[in-house]
Parts: structure tokens; C-alpha cells; sequence
């Protein structure tokens, strides 16, 4: 009798009797009067009565807590397995090793088990020294890759929604981590991922994120383990989800990640609106996907094709292709009859001039195409109207193919971007980690062609499990002649058999049967039921109108759907859909469909001929293209070669509830999931038997580190002796390995032992040779710095005497420069004074002459103003004296005439005053006339000469001499240099004189306060300022003119001593000085004081020119 306490676990046998029950854990909370309250796993409470005890039994110690590695429980059945996985999916413990097989349950929820710093603690370490972790898998993918130069495969397995995808690009994710490069190659193949999800993945009932298609990709790596490459193998798209979806479930995301995510004004281009407006994406009445963020996936979809050298132009064809699809999928046709004949005739709709304009096809062929088909009488195409059903399948070809074809060329241009090593380089090798990502069995309320393509695929995986743990294993075990116990497994040989294999399989059948042109599902049907009605396997239908067949799988029974099927396998487009698709001007949807044909068996076709709906074939042979399932067949065998040709790695993805939610764990799923994954019998299996082997030559080679050096060297017919002396120093002689003919069988445990005492030999062997490298290192080092100090040191002294030197060498020079120095400068100062001596006997010398020659010129001047005056003078007093003669003469005559009376003296005398006073007024009213003549003259002559001119015209009669210099002026003074005019001529005695004298003229008008009111520019005045001017005091047009004034200006402030004195050329070349000769400065400074000289002459000259002028002028016009 079983005593139990409280705290025990225990094994509670339930009272279902389903056929996935198992006994559920369950803890002892209350023992009283023979009565056990027991809490269950799932929480609830059972009282256990005495008469029921014998349905308890106690938990192992090692089922109470969880193990990592399930080898190691105790209770080794269903219930143990269950239990174990359930403690750890309540801690959020996902993985579990069973061996080197990896369970991962989904959690449905984000863990953060997948950081940076996780990678780098999974990195270079072995199965069983850290917790399970699917980086730890992936390590040792990597790890043995570079070890034993052998590739490597990771198959991947689990119903829908278990979580393989993720697991994939995990696997991905670890794998360009651990490379190390960070290389551009290595973010386009994590990149491809998102592509590919957005094409081929949908939302399910049982999954939102599910592969409808299945994928094998393969990383190739250089020799020093770099990701050089890569290349993705797809297989059997679900093309039918385009068109159809059954309830709660959605179509590919990219539909409706382009709807959400593209702008307004490319939707517009499209015509698109939303999700809701089409056929195609409300079907399966659901237009959202919890969790999945579409407007996210498109950007994130968008940048990767940025990063797979996708052009914009291939993204837009891509958009238009995707639009085509939903605006053909909500064209509708209306059930006619004409002559008899059920037709039909396609409803009007703005989608079909949208769907032919991006497909750039023809609307009426496209039209007709839909609703005619061609049918083939001997030997002539017969077209014929089509059935409403008929039409809509026609429009539903064309949807597929197109969808199919697109989703063909992306895939090949992905790997046209990330396979360079095979197509750069085709002859060289390069080692491979494959990850297989393959659709999970389903077993859906309907199953059609697709369910059974998959689950064909499923078995075949199955068997190459069951293939590779239990028969290939136990039958090493008998050849080698261990001691072995043989354990029963479940084998689905026979279900691949009955699907594949044998002559008249299922899959043969429907393959044969596809290409008779008669062929239908019904025949179909009735082939199967006549070959395989007896099979075990088979399960035919229930009646002769029953239309579905059964099929036993590894994972159970499932039903298929026999309607349907033929026309699925032959996956092919009608003549006249074929047509309207090559005569499209969009070359992309020409180049997407040649792509696909020529890529369709694996190689380059011939061109070829479309005759029949349902038929194309090669030009010039009457062979069809193989049909869809026969394609599959062969994809699969091929895929079968390159994993047995593979170390394989297992992972084994298990779906813990239907809903999709956290922490939510379903008993009876889970127990269908181990029980047909075979997951008891691999633990058997891998408890009992010896996962790890070696060959004799192969283990010494790998461990012979543990022995002494001297038996390294073993001859081969002694190699099992070392071998079994190498085990037993270190797992001993109680070890749970086995020695065979040719090979060592370990224990995973034992094979960890023996991993970890190689690497302590190794890292103690290296460090000591690392210590021997060092001092060897260190000691090179030393005398190397030490005869480096050495020459350091001479070159130092060296450097320092010469440098004392260069000191010395640079002080007398300085001395020898500093008497260079003032030597020169006392020269120079002894040059200068006489230059300034020489220089003011010159100025000297200029100035009398130029004053002498002023002086004459004044006197020349006033001689002609006196004689003039004087002249004037003259004939006024000659005038004067010849009128009194002639008035007296007159006079007398008349007091002749009155005859001496005393009156007439009087009146005598009185007409001689009047007289006089008339011919005073005729000679002032003369010399006014005269005077304004002149001026009239004068005016007419000035008028076009400026006051420079008018200066020269006047003093035209003076020598043409400027400064004291004959010739031309110097630089600067062109414009004073005039062409002498010749002036006219006059006699100034000619010139009628007013009466008056001298000092009898009023010169008080003529005043310099008067003249500088008038004339000064600005608010100039006539007093005297001790500064520059801004401008000059009168105005002048000529630019020259202008500095000329101000320069005169500046010469009077300096005589004035108001302005200081320019500084010299000797001046302000002292510093230039010390870099020229003696001579070379005495010519500098006597031709600068020359040009000083010259230009203060030339300004003299204009100023006295300026000065002439202006009296002149004031003289002729007062």
C-alpha cells in the first residue's frame, strides 16, 4: 500500500479514456482518515478515497521539479514528458534538449531569451553546458561545420502555428551573428525573410503568421566559417488562398500591407481603396490580424527590397501585378443561355478597364478569353462559350498563375542577390548550414490538393527522422555487435509506400490520371478505390456518392476532398488565357511567366506551344510538362538527397494550445504532438542507446591529447586498445560506453566528459606554450629595446652637441649681424644727411626758378596792366584837353559873334558846359557799347573751354615750360598739358577806358567772403581750417581736377605747419633697409626725393594756373 504524505507528487490516473489520455501530475495537499486531497496540474482538487488509491502512484524525484535534458527523467512515458515540458511552459522555459533534439513550445509571446548578450554566452559551447536554448543548436551546427568540414542541415518540424518560422530566423539570426563580419551579405539574407513572409505567408485559424509554402535555405561559409552566400529553395506554393479563404482566415499579408501602408497618391494611381472593397480579401470574412501591424510590415517589406537590390521600377510592377489581382477578383459573370448553350457574359465594371490597363492587355480578348474556352477537334482550335462556373475559374487560372509566377521570379531574384558564390565562382566549394522551414501536417474540416502535397512532405520528413534515430542507429548498433536491446518505434514507411514508392502509389495515380484528357475526379476516385482498398493505409469513401478518401498518416487520419484535385495538379492555364498573357505590352508580366517556364523542372525549357486548355507542351514533341504533384515528387527526392548527405540537427516545435494564447497549455494537443513525433521512443532511444561514435583512427586523433606523448603514435591493428585505455583514464572502467569492431560508442554525457578534460589538456598545453612564447617574446623584446635605448642614447648626445654647436654658430652670427648692422646704419644715416642736404639745394634751387620765372611773368603782367592803364589814361586826358580846345574855340566864336555883349560871355560859357557834358555822355554810351561787344565776343570764345583752357588761352604768351622742366610733365599731370591756342590779337589801346581813375574804381564788390559764398561747394566758407578737406572748395567735372585741388590744399596746411610732413621712402623702407646694398639705397631715396620734388612742382603749377584764372576771370568780369 502506498503511504503518502503531504507535499508528495504523485501520478493521478484520469478518468477520460480518450485516446490521447495520459496520467496528470499532482501534489498531496491533505492526508486524514484514509482520504487523499490531491491538486492536479490543471489546479483542480480530487478527493482519493482508500478504495481508489490504487490510481495513485508516486513521481519520480526527477518529474517534480523539470530537467533540462528529458534522458534524464525517470518516469519515462507520455505522462513524465508532458509534465516536464508543463513545469517548464509555466516558468516560461521553452526548450528542452531530449538528447541533441530541441522541443521548443511557442509561448506566443515575446521573450527576452534572443539579445545580443545571449548569443555571445551560446557562442563556442556544447550541448548540456548552458540551459537549452535554440542558440545552443545553432552553435553546434557552426561549431561542427568548421570541425569536421562537413555540412550541415537543421530540420525543423511541427504542426501549424508550433513556431517554426520564428525558430528559423532565429537559427538565421545566431548564424550571421556568429560570423562576426557584419558584411553586407549577411543583413540581405535576414532581409529575404520579411520578402518572403509578406508573399507567402497568411493568417490561419491555427496560426497568424503561417507559411503556406515551404523553404530550404542554405548558407554557404568561406573556410574561416564567414557567410559568404546564400540560396532559398521553395516549395509548393498555396496558390489557391489567393482566390479563396475559408472562415477567419486571410489572404497573403502583402494585399493588405499595401492597401494600409501606400500613400494616397500611389493607391490612386492603382485605383485601390481598402481591404473591404474586394473579393479576394473578404472571403474568409477577415480584414485584420491581431498583433500584425500592416502598415509597419509594408515599410519594413519596402526597405528590404531596397536591400535585395529591388529597383523601384520592379517594386511598382510588383504593386501594379498585386492590383490587377484585386480588381480581376471583383469582376462578376452573368448565367446566359444562346442556341441552346449555357454561357455567360461578363458584368460591366470600372475593374476591368483598371485590371487590362495595369496588365496592358486587351479588354475584349481578356473578356473573351474569360468567357470562351478552346477546345481541340481534330487537330482544330474550337472555342466555345463557357458556364458562369467555368468563366469564374478561367478568372481565378489567371489570378493563380499570376500570383504564382510573381511569387517564382522573387525568389529568384533574392537569390540571384545572395548566391554570388555559386554563380560568380560555379566550381568552388563551400561548406553549407541548411535550415528547413516546411509547411506542418494539417488536418483541416476540409482538406484538398494542397493538404496532401503537405503531408506527403510531412512523412517524408517523418521518415528521414525515424531514419536517422531509430533504423540507421540500431542497425549500426547489431553490425558493430553491441549489446542491444531493440526498441519498437512507429514507422511510417508503409503510409510512404502506399503515397509515393510503389508503381501504383497515390500520387502516381493522380498523376496518370491528370494526363488523360477524359480524366476526372470521379475516375480518380475510383482508380484509388480499386488499387488500395484493401491497403491499411487507404480509407475509401462511405458510399459511391461520397466524394472524399482517407488517408492514415504518421499523425492520424486524415480526409481529403477528391473534387478538384485533377484540375490542381495539372496547374495550367487555358490557350486563350496563355494568349491574352503574350500579347501584353507589360514586360513584366511577359518576363515573370518565361522565368517561371524556364525555371519549371529545374532548367532551361524548350519554347513552347500552347494548343489545349490544360495542355502545353514543347515544340516539336508530343511530351507534356510534368505535372504539378510529379514536380513536387521530384523537389522532395531532391531535398531528400541534400539532408542525407548532411550531419542532421532536430528541432521539434510543439504547438501547446489552439487559441494562440500565453501560458495556456493543452494536455490532449500536446500529447498528439509527442505521441506521433515518436518524441517516448527517440527518449528511449537516446537514453539507451549511443548517440556519439567514432571510428578507432578518428577518436585517437581527437582524444589521443589525454595520453602520453610517447603512444601518440599507434599502430592501426592496436587503435581499439588506446582507444578503450583513453576512456577508461577518463569516463572509467564503470562508464556507459561501448567498444565495437571499428567504432567507440558514447554515452552524450560521457562524450561531454571526455569535450571537457580535452579542453582542459588543451588550454593547459596552450597556456604553457603561450608562457614559453611570451618569455621568448618578452626577452626578443628586451634586447631589442635595450639596443634601441642604446642607439636612442647615441643619437641623443649626438643631438645635444649639436645643437650646443648650432647655438654658438647662431650667436656669432647674431654679433656678426648686429655689426653689419649699424655699420650699415651709420652709412645710411651719413647718405641720408647728405641725400637731405642735396635735396633741399635742390628744392632750392627749383624754388627761385620757379619763383624767377613767377616774378617775370607778374612783371610781365604788370607792365602790360600799367601800360594799359596808362595808355587809358592818356587818350582820356587827350580826349579831355581836345574837347576843352575845341569848346574854348567855340566859345570864342560865339562871343565873337554876339559882339562883345556883356551878356554873351555868360551864355558862351554855358554852352560850352553843355557841350562838354553831351560828348561825356556820347563816350560813356560809346565805351558801353563797346565793352558789351567785347564781353559778347568774350562769352561766345569761353563757353565751350573749361577753366584750365581759358587759364592757357590767357597766358599763351608765356613759354611753354611746367616747373622748370622742358617737355612733357611729369606722370600725373598729362591733363594740364594743353595745346597751346593761339589767341587773337588786340590793340589794348584800342580799348575804350572808363572815365574814371584808378582810384577811382570801387573794388569793394569784388571781395573774397563775396566769392567764396558764391562759388565754395558745401558749407565751405573763406576762413581759414588748419585740416584736410573732404572735398574741394569749388567744383570741378574731371576726376583729376579734383585730387589736383585737394593735393594743393595739403601743400598749404604743410607750409602752413598745420599737416606734418609725409614720411620719406627712406622711412618707410627702413625696415627693407638691412636686405640692400649702399648704393642701391642711395638711388632709391635720390629718385624718390626726385618724384617728391617733381609732383610738388606740378602742384604749384596748378595751383598758380588755378589762382591766374580765377583773377582774370574776376578782372574781365567785375
Amino acid at each position: 500500500m502506498v503511504i503518502l504524505t503531504e507535499g508528495d507528487h504523485v501520478w493521478l490516473e484520469t478518468n477520460t479514456s480518450g485516446e490521447f489520455s495520459a496520467p496528470i501530475g499532482a501534489v498531496v495537499k491533505q492526508s486524514s482518515s484514509g482520504r487523499i486531497l490531491l491538486l492536479d496540474d490543471e489546479g483542480k482538487e480530487q478527493w482519493i478515497s482508500a478504495s481508489n488509491i490504487n490510481s495513485v502512484r508516486p513521481m519520480h524525484p526527477t518529474s517534480v521539479k523539470g530537467v533540462d535534458d528529458m534522458i534524464l527523467i525517470g518516469d519515462l512515458n507520455e505522462a513524465g514528458i508532458l509534465h516536464n515540458l508543463l513545469i517548464r511552459y509555466r516558468e516560461n522555459v521553452i526548450y528542452t534538449y531530449s538528447g541533441s533534439i530541441l522541443v521548443a513550445l511557442n509561448p506566443y509571446q515575446l521573450l527576452p531569451f534572443y539579445t545580443t548578450e545571449q548569443i555571445n554566452l551560446y557562442t563556442n559551447r556544447r550541448i548540456g553546458e548552458l540551459p537549452p536554448h535554440i542558440f545552443a543548436i545553432a552553435d553546434n551546427c557552426y561549431f561542427n561545420l568548421r570541425k569536421n568540414r562537413k555540412d550541415q542541415c537543421c530540420i525543423i518540424s511541427g504542426e501549424s502555428g508550433a513556431g517554426k518560422t520564428e525558430s528559423t530566423k532565429l537559427m538565421l539570426q545566431f548564424l550571421a551573428a556568429v560570423s562576426g563580419q557584419r558584411l553586407w551579405i549577411e543583413q540581405q539574407i535576414l532581409e529575404a525573410t520579411p520578402i518572403l513572409e509578406a508573399f507567402g505567408n497568411a493568417k490561419t485559424v491555427k496560426n497568424d503568421n503561417s507559411s503556406r509554402f515551404g523553404k530550404y535555405i542554405e548558407i554557404y561559409f568561406s573556410e574561416d566559417g564567414i557567410i559568404v552566400g546564400a540560396k532559398v529553395e521553395q516549395y509548393l506554393l498555396e496558390k489557391s488562398r489567393v482566390c479563396l479563404q475559408a472562415l477567419d482566415e486571410r489572404n497573403y499579408h502583402i494585399f493588405y500591407s499595401m492597401l494600409m501602408g501606400m500613400n494616397t497618391e500611389q493607391k490612386k494611381l492603382l485605383s485601390l481603396g481598402t481591404a473591404h472593397e474586394y473579393v479576394y480579401l473578404t472571403k474568409g470574412n477577415c480584414t485584420s490580424c491581431d498583433g500584425h501591424d500592416d502598415v509597419k510590415h509594408y515599410a519594413d517589406n519596402y526597405s528590404a527590397m531596397k536591400i535585395l537590390m529591388f529597383s523601384d521600377s520592379e517594386q511598382w510592377e510588383i504593386n501594379k501585378l498585386l492590383a490587377a489581382i484585386l480588381h480581376l477578383g471583383n469582376l462578376h459573370f452573368q448565367a446566359t443561355v444562346y442556341n441552346n448553350l449555357d454561357c455567360c457574359e461578363l458584368l460591366e465594371s470600372s475593374h476591368l478597364s483598371v485590371a487590362t490597363k495595369l496588365l496592358e492587355v486587351n479588354s475584349l480578348e481578356l473578356e473573351d478569353a474569360m468567357t470562351h474556352r478552346s477546345i481541340l477537334i481534330r487537330g482544330e482550335c474550337v472555342s466555345t462559350p463557357a458556364s458562369k462556373a467555368q468563366a469564374a475559374g478561367s478568372r481565378d487560372a489567371l489570378v493563380k498563375g499570376i500570383y504564382d509566377h510573381l511569387f517564382v521570379w522573387i525568389v529568384n531574384k533574392i537569390n540571384t542577390v545572395i548566391n554570388t558564390v555559386t554563380v560568380n565562382n560555379p566550381g568552388k566549394a563551400c561548406s553549407s548550414i541548411g535550415l528547413l522551414d516546411i509547411f506542418g501536417f494539417e488536418n483541416f474540416n476540409s482538406n484538398s490538393f494542397e493538404q496532401l502535397c503537405i503531408n506527403f512532405a510531412n512523412e517524408h520528413l517523418q521518415q528521414f527522422f525515424v531514419s536517422c534515430i531509430f533504423k540507421q542507429e540500431q542497425e549500426e548498433y547489431i553490425q558493430e555487435t553491441i549489446e542491444w536491446q531493440h526498441i519498437e518505434f512507429t514507422d511510417n514507411q508503409k503510409a510512404l509506400d502506399t503515397l509515393a514508392v510503389k508503381p501504383m502509389s497515390i500520387i502516381s495515380l493522380i498523376d496518370e490520371e491528370s494526363k488523360f484528357p477524359k480524366g476526372t475526379d470521379t475516375t480518380l476516385l475510383n482508380k484509388l478505390n480499386n488499387h488500395h482498398s484493401k491497403s491499411m493505409i487507404y480509407i475509401p469513401p462511405m458510399s459511391s456518392h461520397d466524394t472524399t478518401f482517407g488517408i492514415t498518416h504518421f499523425a492520424g487520419v486524415v480526409y481529403y476532398e477528391s473534387k478538384g484535385f485533377l484540375e490542381k495538379n495539372r496547374d495550367q492555364l487555358s490557350s486563350s488565357i496563355m494568349q491574352v498573357v503574350q500579347s501584353s505590352k507589360n514586360k513584366f508580366l511577359k518576363q515573370i511567366f518565361h522565368t517561371s517556364f524556364g525555371s519549371a523542372s529545374g532548367k532551361p525549357q524548350n519554347q513552347r506551344q500552347i494548343c489545349l486548355e490544360g495542355s502545353i507542351k514543347a515544340s516539336g514533341s508530343n511530351r507534356q510538362l510534368p505535372t504539378l504533384s510529379r514536380q513536387f515528387k521530384q523537389s522532395l527526392d531532391n531535398l531528400m538527397k541534400i539532408l542525407k548527405a548532411c550531419q542532421p540537427f532536430f528541432i521539434r516545435c510543439i504547438k501547446p494550445n489552439e487559441f494562440k494564447k500565453p501560458l495556456l497549455f493543452d494536455r490532449e494537443l500536446c500529447i498528439k504532438q509527442l505521441r506521433y513525433s515518436g518524441m517516448r521512443e527517440t527518449i528511449r532511444i537516446r537514453k539507451s542507446g549511443y548517440p556519439i561514435r567514432f571510428t578507432f583512427q578518428d577518436f585517437m586523433q581527437q582524444y589521443k591529447f589525454v595520453m602520453r606523448s610517447a603512444l601518440w603514435q599507434v599502430k592501426e591493428e592496436n587503435a581499439h586498445l588506446c582507444c578503450k585505455q583513453i576512456a577508461e583514464s577518463v569516463i572509467g572502467t564503470n562508464g556507459d560506453w561501448k567498444i565495437g569492431r571499428t567504432k567507440i560508442f558514447l554515452k552524450e554525457k560521457d562524450h561531454l566528459s571526455l569535450e571537457l578534460e580535452r579542453d582542459r589538456i588543451l588550454t593547459a598545453k596552450a597556456l604553457m606554450i603561450q608562457k614559453v612564447m611570451h618569455g621568448f617574446k618578452d626577452r626578443w623584446n628586451f634586447l631589442r629595446q635595450k639596443g634601441a635605448a642604446c642607439i636612442i642614447q647615441s643619437h641623443w648626445r649626438g643631438s645635444q652637441c649639436r645643437k650646443k654647436c648650432q647655438v654658438m654658430r647662431q650667436g656669432f652670427q647674431r654679433l656678426q649681424a648686429l655689426f653689419h648692422s649699424r655699420k650699415i646704419v651709420k652709412e645710411y644715416e651719413e647718405t641720408r644727411r647728405r641725400m637731405t642736404l642735396f635735396q633741399a639745394q635742390c628744392r632750392g634751387y627749383l624754388v627761385r626758378q620757379n619763383q624767377s620765372k613767377r616774378l617775370e611773368a607778374l612783371t610781365t603782367i604788370q607792365a602790360y596792366a600799367r601800360g594799359m592803364l596808362i595808355r587809358k589814361s592818356y587818350r582820356r586826358k587827350k580826349r579831355d584837353i581836345q574837347r576843352c580846345v575845341g569848346a574854348q574855340k567855340l566859345r570864342f566864336a560865339d562871343q565873337q559873334h554876339l559882339g562883345g555883349l556883356t551878356q554873351a560871355k555868360p551864355e558862351a560859357e554855358e554852352e560850352k558846359s553843355e557841350r562838354l557834358t553831351r560828348f561825356a555822355k556820347l563816350d560813356m554810351e560809346n565805351e558801353r557799347r563797346q565793352r558789351e561787344e567785347y564781353l559778347k565776343k568774350q562769352k561766345a570764345k569761353t563757353e565751350i573751354l573749361n577753366d584750365i583752357n581759358m587759364v592757357d588761352n590767357i597766358f599763351a604768351f608765356l613759354p611753354a615750360v611746367l616747373a622748370g622742366q622742358e617737355g612733357p610733365g611729369p606722370q600725373g599731370f598729362e591733363d594740364l598739358e594743353v595745346k597751346q591756342e593761339k589767341l587773337d590779337e588786340f590793340d589794348l589801346d584800342d580799348m575804350s577806358l572808363s572815365s574814371e581813375s584808378d582810384e577811382e574804381d570801387d573794388l569793394a564788390q569784388y571781395t573774397f567772403p563775396k566769392y567764396a559764398a558764391t562759388y565754395f561747394q558745401g558749407s565751405s566758407t573763406h576762413t581759414h581750417i588748419q585740416r584736410a578737406l573732404r572735398r574741394p572748395l569749388l567744383f570741378h567735372e574731371d576726376e583729376v581736377d579734383v585730387l589736383a585741388s585737394m593735393a594743393v590744399w595739403n601743400i598749404i596746411l604743410r607750409f602752413m605747419g598745420d599737416l606734418p610732413e609725409p614720411r620719406t621712402f627712406a622711412q618707410t623702407s627702413e625696415k627693407h633697409s638691412n636686405s640692400l646694398g649702399k648704393m642701391s639705397k642711395v638711388h632709391l631715396v635720390t629718385n624718390q626725393a626726385v618724384d617728391e620734388v617733381q609732383l610738388t612742382l606740378k602742384c604749384l603749377h596748378t595751383a598758380a594756373c588755378i589762382v591766374q584764372s580765377l583773377y582774370v576771370r574776376n578782372m574781365l568780369n567785375p
